[in-house]
């Protein structure tokens, strides 16, 4: 799969845009707050309608205007599509795909997968627990129309029942309706636990390798599920800290508090690992997701790389431009200097300034 070209109208600072890109790798060049890193975003809402960066649509569109849009044409198995997302300030997002609008988000995951890649990942070790999840889900959703089914109904019930929970502090006859969401939150927080478990088991079995390469057979790694509560005794816990819900009035026990834990030599890197350390673990988790895409798709996903060359060292840069020799990448970065261009073969350059986008020749 790749992406052939993408339009953009009044989306951030550009007002409007028409760039192309080919199966190999796009360098998009630039200083920094002159909106490389707006064109990646607007590639990862049409591949999977979020943000990256979590921004909510009133803010993604332009300042001034009351909406915007997104189209991308992309090749799948050699069948071109159209994908076309409007975002308005006060409605919710319209999509169409080939032309016609769908109703549900989940119907676009899957038709064309993306790995992104930040700055911000190189914290994911040594952030909190939000920021893990976070990354499980955005590839799981993508790789999964189940789990994105179950995940969105387990929120939807996690919800209700926080505000049941609310409720029932000034009226305590509504207690009696939380049995109905308490089934609702094992039956759908059980799936999610499931391929949580699944995605980080088939994660683990690939991370070995790539981050014995990086670190030259010195250090081993292993990852691990964190899951806040067992399948076995969801719903035994779930009522055994229900007084301790109705106190907090929020629900304490799901996959909502799940984490992954990283253990390199045995040592609990998310707190006594080194800054760089927690870097190699992190790039080695971002290039095992590529692989594990790769391997479940049976095709390439595209990677956004945004300006992540210049956090690494040059045994980390080499081994990351020796893994994406065969993606379509498109990569943001202040200049591409001699080593980029020593590096890879690159098929398209783009000086960005200010929101305007000009080729460049190789």
């Amino acid at each position: 799969m790749y992406i052939n070209s993408l339009e953009l109208s009044k989306y951030r600072n550009y007002n409007d845009l028409n760039i192309t890109f080919d199966p190999g790798i796009t360098i998009l060049s630039g200083e920094n707050a002159q909106g490389k890193t707006n064109i990646l975003e607007a590639l990862y809402i049409a591949g999977t309608t979020k943000s990256h960066r979590g921004s909510k649509d009133k803010d993604i569109i332009k300042f001034n205007e009351e909406e915007a849009h997104i189209r991308l044409i992309t090749t799948k198995n050699d069948v071109g599509h159209k994908i076309d997302v409007h975002l308005r300030k006060n409605k919710n997002k319209y999509i169409a795909i080939d032309g016609l609008s769908i109703k549900k988000s989940g119907e676009l995951l899957g038709l064309i997968n993306m790995v992104f890649f930040s700055p911000e990942d190189l914290s994911i070790i040594k952030n909190g627990p939000s920021q893990r999840r976070r990354f499980i889900n955005l590839e799981l959703c993508q790789l999964n129309k189940l789990y994105f089914y179950n995940y969105i109904n387990y929120n939807k019930a996690l919800e209700q029942r926080n505000t049941l929970l609310k409720q029932i502090a000034s009226d305590n006859r509504l207690k009696d309706t939380l049995d109905l969401w308490d089934a609702y939150l094992i039956q759908y927080g059980t799936e999610v636990i499931k391929e949580r478990q699944h995605f980080i088991d088939s994660l683990n079995d690939i991370v070995k390798n790539i981050h014995d390469h990086l670190t030259g057979g010195k250090e081993s790694i292993e990852i691990g599920y964190e899951n806040n509560v067992s399948v076995e005794d969801y719903e035994k816990v779930l009522q055994k800290k229900r007084d301790t819900d109705l106190k907090y009035q929020s629900t304490q026990v799901g996959p909502h508090r799940d984490d992954m834990c990283f253990y390199i030599n045995g040592i609990d890197v998310r707190t006594y690992g080194s800054q760089g350390q927690q870097r190699t673990a992190a790039l080695s988790l971002k290039l095992a997701e590529i692989e594990l895409v790769r391997s479940m798709i049976h095709d390439t996903p595209v990677l956004l790389l945004d300006d992540v060359m210049s956090e690494l060292d040059s045994n980390r840069r080499n081994y990351l431009l020796d893994s994406i020799k065969d993606i379509q990448t498109v990569v943001t970065c202040t200049g591409y200097d001699d080593f980029i261009r020593s590096r890879l073969t690159i098929d398209k350059i783009y000086e960005v300034n200010n929101g305007n986008v000009k080729e460049m020749k190789l």
